[in-house]
């Protein structure tokens, strides 16, 4: 006979770092572990992805000029100058509607595995679109066939350590969910 679990996971902080993350944009200058930064890509690693396809590739930046270049892939991307480390989320690049939203639902799953990680880590992030592609293909050596979906941005935040937000600026639950009906 098989006993019952009654917990999958005792102490887990999950619920406490979807508290206290938030986007953050500026860094102090001081290096994530190595330990820590393995950690966040090991989540993002495990991340679900459709049929289990695992479409992505991850581009870690840590070197200061790679950084401050890779920055200047979209104009609301200054905080990657500035961060510890960046991870570009790299998909194939496709015709294919289907496929497209596949991989872009795919890689919010994986960006929201490498806040949470991050956020559990007291490890600031903030995310940033790319507009030029091949800024960022030759910066990261990416091949033709693929293209850079996102950027996360991460370091130890500046103005304030991450602490669960009591009051978040977000719409009341009872405005945004609707049971059963509209």
């Amino acid at each position: 006979m098989v006993a019952r679990l009654t917990a999958i996971v005792l102490d887990m902080e999950t619920w406490d770092a979807i508290r206290a993350r938030r986007n953050v944009r500026t860094y102090e200058d001081r290096a994530i572990p190595e330990d820590d930064l393995e950690r966040i890509l090991e989540a993002a690693r495990r991340t679900p992805s459709s049929m289990n396809q695992q479409a992505w590739d991850l581009v870690v930046v840590t070197e200061r000029d790679r950084l401050r270049e890779l920055a200047k892939a979209w104009r609301y991307a200054a905080h990657v100058a500035v961060s510890a480390a960046t991870i570009a989320l790299v998909v194939p690049t496709s015709e294919d509607r289907d496929e497209r939203d596949t991989f872009e639902y795919d890689i919010g799953q994986v960006t929201m595995s490498i806040m949470l990680a991050a956020a559990d880590l007291g490890i600031g992030s903030g995310h940033a679109s790319v507009g030029n592609q091949a800024l960022v293909r030759s910066l990261l050596g990416m091949p033709d066939d693929r293209e850079c979906a996102i950027l996360v941005a991460l370091g130890y935040p500046a103005d304030r350590r991450l602490e669960r937000i009591a009051r978040p600026n977000r719409r009341d639950l009872d405005d945004v969910v609707h049971r059963e009906r509209w």
